[in-house]
């Protein structure tokens, strides 16, 4: 499965990338404004670091044309020729599938976000996405079972052979990660504190712990030579 971050800040992106080989950088909204820089500049910065490697970038269409397919298709041309390595993401609205499919037989690269159902799943592949993003976080905040959602989005697309990816987002913890890995997804996006929570455990400190006082109290010895 591969793993993709959540982020706008090019520092995050950039040890993600050296200390995680994570493989792809997803944006929304809420990521461009916490960089501090407006939205053409915040991608183009992500896009000069991704520059020359098979790292996909998400970037998020403008959010009030969710309803006007021809607007979305008209920006999604325009984001997509700033760099290869942008996937452009538009809704799942009946304007959203529409664009996509449109894009798609251009050639460019959509991602269908804000899926919260297997249905809507199902039309985002129908259409030709590239990627669809089933929301999972805002679900379980909510009282709803997420696994069966992502067992329906991977089924639907194993059932009829469609080539889009299934990424998991709205992820916020490690074991939202490992469901969504047992279940078939594959991707997974989520932020940067997240997946250094992932990496840690208290019991591996505890039996470092441990494991350092034994080493502490064992002499290491003098290098047997023959």
């Amino acid at each position: 499965m591969k793993l993709f971050l959540d982020s706008a800040l090019t520092d995050e992106i950039q040890y993600a990338i050296d200390w995680w080989n994570l493989d792809g950088i997803t944006t929304n909204p809420k990521h461009i404004q916490v960089s501090g820089k407006p939205f053409l500049k915040a991608i183009e910065d992500v896009a000069d670091l991704v520059a020359g490697h098979d790292i996909p970038v998400s970037v998020q269409t403008n959010p009030h044309n969710h309803n006007d397919w021809r607007a979305i298709v008209e920006e999604a041309i325009r984001l997509a020729s700033i760099s290869p390595n942008f996937v452009i993401k538009m809704p799942c609205t009946e304007d959203g599938f529409r664009a996509c499919a449109y894009l798609a037989e251009k050639g460019i690269r959509a991602n269908l976000t804000l899926c919260f159902s297997s249905a809507q799943a199902l039309m985002a592949m129908r259409m030709g996405a590239h990627i669809v993003s089933p929301f999972i976080g805002w679900k379980e905040a909510n009282g709803e079972e997420t696994g069966s959602f992502i067992e329906e989005c991977v089924a639907i697309k194993d059932n009829y052979g469609y080539d889009t990816q299934i990424l998991v987002a709205a992820v916020r913890n490690a074991r939202q990660i490992s469901e969504a890995a047992v279940r078939g997804a594959d991707i997974v996006t989520c932020g940067f504190a997240v997946y250094k929570d992932m990496l840690t455990h208290p019991y591996t400190d505890m039996g470092l712990g441990k494991f350092q006082e034994f080493w502490d109290e064992t002499p290491y010895g003098e290098k047997v030579t023959e």
